[in-house]
């Protein structure tokens, strides 16, 4: 369910009225007194909630009671007649002929019943209510159809005030899009006028069930109120305070799989500045608004006026407590058993346990339940809490405000700081606030002690002034000194760079008239190259890199080529991946293990967002190269999955068959030979056998087939293979073209073929 208005509870009446009563002289005439109490007892269904509230509320006036309990009786009566009357109505409905029970459907009860139409929904079950509004179940009907809860304000609760209540939910939902929080969908007003809205359906149950249920240990929970913080992170930037966080206003529900947390009713949100809506909304003065386990110390207040984003990080900070601890810092029903006052007292005085410390007060199997269902051990969940989260929750429930988060990004950022093992921004009181603390406690003895030391100071004042002007001399000497070195080291650095960029512009040029022996010479001078050179450097390293890999001259080609992918940051997607596809076979073949493994990663990471299939397909190709460990294949996997889904669409079908050779040559290194020869033989041109891509793939099938036992086909594959590999390979590698393959592909081949070899023939 989308949406849920909570029951108003006795701390709500009782606070909204105790003073009233106590004032009973300010007020209009006994009337208007009569009429408050009889609508506050209304709203407690549980007997003794009310038998207690009237007990307190009509101590010193027994004739308002008489009257308010006539008042309840008489209300009582008549919606045991209304009842039976809409049940006599239905019934006689049923019996009617079609002609009739036409008729009388056209005049339903004023009610909603299931099955009624508002606008495009149908009412299909009732889901829940609260104090002033009814959840449904709803069908949409146009212009798609879904499910979606749909909230109405009940029968004979359209006041002005529940109304503007009602419209400030709606509008507090609607002015957010969060995925972690319920959307409005829409809004209306029914035919006799009482307005509606409809929310997405959540489907969920409460994150503490949730995880309980599936017994998440401390980093799952985690992981789950991280998000929650997001959410209202959300709600805070748009202006909203929720006010009432607690479990049953935060549901879990599954999306694809995964625990989702949704956060729901905002029916007593409060705007940062100015109205919701336009209707007057206000919450009566003396009322409490919230509930009290998860109030934070300003809403404990009678009139809590300045209630800013910072209760609702208290209010997080107690659902971190429970999530870890599986109880509130202070229990609910003891709050509430010790009478408003003292419930008020507490929340604002007394200080929580601390997360860890509460368990130790379990035992025996409470204690074993509680670290069950977090999936840990007693001990270890007890350690576990210690230090870090103590301090993160203890900050979240700061009495004073001050000291708490500042937002609720901060607290999600803190709580992943402890789940990346990093420092985290609590810590606890610190020194000078405890010292702060005890002046508070002694101000006389602290007052004189002070005089003293002022005393003191003045006569040493001159004298500290003196050497401290000294030391600061001193100081910015040393500092002026280190400026100037760091001036020569920067100058000296610009130099060099300048004189690079010379070399790199001279090799440009050589390049350009064809004099690559030159060329190299002069690059060979070069140590480091800059991080952004010109456009013809850029052309000439690649130029050189590619000279080189054809004349053997593997290493030295590597290092002409490894620059390019700092350089290529700012280049598009197909120089790039071309650059790489360069660098990894000359890597491979300059027999430079670590530097490919250290290629491999760096290419795995900035490509794990490639903007298309083919992209991704080309360096996965070039990464596959073993050995390869699981580990490595893990870095890859993200790679793989975007190449896979290209390999599903119209685009895949129709392009070049060269995107197949790194989903075979992936599925070959996972395992999965028979999906590795389906690929190959998917993309295998019988009329085209002298290309580099021709021999890759039968490559690929020799070695799939000897791997599931097929090795007369292995070898008929491998023969072919490498027949065109040795035929073709230097002649193609002096002169190759789009045609045949280009010349890191027949090195590509080359290298494959060597692992193909090694595999059948055991060489």
């Amino acid at each position: 369910m989308g949406l849920r208005q909570s029951p108003i509870g006795p701390v709500h009446a009782i606070a909204g009225l105790t003073r009233v009563l106590n004032a009973e002289s300010q007020m209009n005439s006994s009337k208007q007194l009569e009429d408050a109490v009889f609508f506050a007892a209304l709203h407690l269904t549980d007997l003794e909630q009310r038998r207690a509230f009237l007990d307190q509320a009509c101590a010193a006036n027994p004739a308002m009671r008489t009257v308010v309990e006539e008042l309840l009786a008489a209300q009582e009566k008549s919606e045991r007649l209304l009842n039976r009357g809409r049940s006599a109505i239905e019934s006689a409905i049923t019996e009617l002929p079609d002609s009739a029970a036409a008729v009388a459907g056209a005049n339903p009860p004023a009610d909603e019943r299931i099955g009624t139409r508002l606008d495009r929904y149908k009412l299909l079950q009732r889901l829940g209510e609260g104090g002033c509004g009814v959840v449904y179940l709803a069908e949409q009907e146009s212009p798609v159809r879904r499910q979606v809860a749909l909230k109405v304000i009940k029968l004979g609760m359209d006041t002005k005030q529940v109304i503007a209540r009602f419209e400030a939910e709606r509008q507090a939902l609607a002015l957010m899009d969060h995925p972690n929080i319920a959307r409005v969908l829409d809004a209306g007003a029914t035919d006799s006028g009482r307005p509606y809205f409809v929310m997405e359906l959540v489907r969920g149950i409460k994150i503490t069930e949730h995880c309980d249920a599936n017994n998440l240990d401390a980093r799952q929970r985690l992981e789950l109120f991280v998000q929650v913080c997001h959410a209202i992170q959300h709600a805070h930037q748009k202006g909203i305070i929720h006010r009432d966080i607690k479990p049953s206003n935060v549901l879990v529900t599954q999306h694809e799989g995964v625990g989702l947390p949704k956060v729901i009713d905002f029916g007593i949100a409060k705007a940062v500045e100015g109205n919701l809506t336009e209707q007057t909304q206000f919450t009566a003065h003396e009322q409490l608004v919230g509930t009290p386990a998860y109030m934070s110390p300003e809403q404990a207040e009678f009139s809590a006026v300045d209630v800013d984003t910072r209760s609702d990080i208290y209010s997080l900070g107690v659902l971190l407590y429970e999530l870890l601890t599986g109880r509130t810092p202070f229990d609910g029903k003891e709050l509430m058993r010790s009478g408003l006052d003292e419930m008020r007292r507490t929340l604002r005085e007394t200080e929580p346990q601390r997360p860890s410390t509460i368990l130790t007060t379990l035992h025996g199997e409470e204690l074993k339940a509680t670290a069950e269902h977090r999936h840990a051990e007693p001990p270890r969940l007890i350690s576990m809490l210690k230090g870090d989260l103590d301090w993160i929750v203890m900050k979240a429930l700061a009495k004073e405000r001050d000291r708490r988060y500042e937002t609720a990004n901060g607290l999600a950022m803190d709580v992943q700081c402890y789940l990346h093992s990093e420092p985290v921004v609590a810590r606890p009181p610190d020194r000078m606030y405890r010292f702060r603390k005890l002046v508070w406690r002694n101000k006389g003895v602290f007052a004189a002690a002070a005089a003293v030391a002022l005393a003191l100071l003045i006569g040493l004042g001159s004298s500290t002034w003196l050497f401290l002007k000294a030391k600061e001399a001193e100081r910015r000497q040393a500092q002026l000194r280190q400026m100037a070195e760091v001036a020569r080291a920067n100058e000296a650095v610009l130099r060099r760079q300048a004189e690079t960029r010379v070399k790199l512009s001279e090799a440009a040029l050589l390049v350009s008239q064809g004099n690559f022996d030159e060329a190299a010479k002069l690059m060979e001078e070069v140590d480091v190259i800059p991080a952004n050179p010109s456009l013809d450097s850029v052309a000439a390293l690649r130029s050189m890199g590619e000279w080189l890999a054809l004349r053997g001259q593997w290493r030295q080609a590597a290092s002409r080529f490894s620059p390019l992918m700092d350089i290529d940051q700012f280049d598009n997607w197909l120089i790039v991946t071309l650059d790489y596809q360069s660098c990894g076979v000359v890597l491979v073949e300059s027999g430079d293990a670590e530097a490919y493994e250290r290629f491999r990663r760096a290419a795995a990471v900035r490509f794990v967002n490639a903007p298309s299939g083919d992209a991704a397909g080309r360096i996965l190709k070039v990464c596959l190269f073993p050995p390869l460990k699981p580990e490595t294949l893990e870095q890859l996997r993200p790679l793989a999955e975007i190449v896979e889904k290209w390999a599903t669409t119209k685009e895949f079908k129709t392009s070049p068959a060269w995107g197949a050779i790194p989903i075979s040559l992936w599925k070959y290194r996972c395992g999965d030979y028979r999906a590795a020869v389906e690929f190959c033989y998917q993309r295998l041109d019988p009329n085209n056998t002298t290309s580099s891509r021709d021999a890759i793939f039968r490559l690929i099938l020799a070695m799939s087939r000897y791997q599931y036992g097929q090795k007369d086909e292995a070898q008929t594959q491998l023969s072919a293979a490498r027949n065109v590999i040795e035929t073709r390979f230097q002649t193609l590698l002096d002169h190759g073209n789009e045609d045949t393959g280009a010349w890191y592909d027949w090195v590509f081949a080359r290298i494959l073929l060597r692992e193909a070899v090694s595999l059948i023939d055991g060489k």
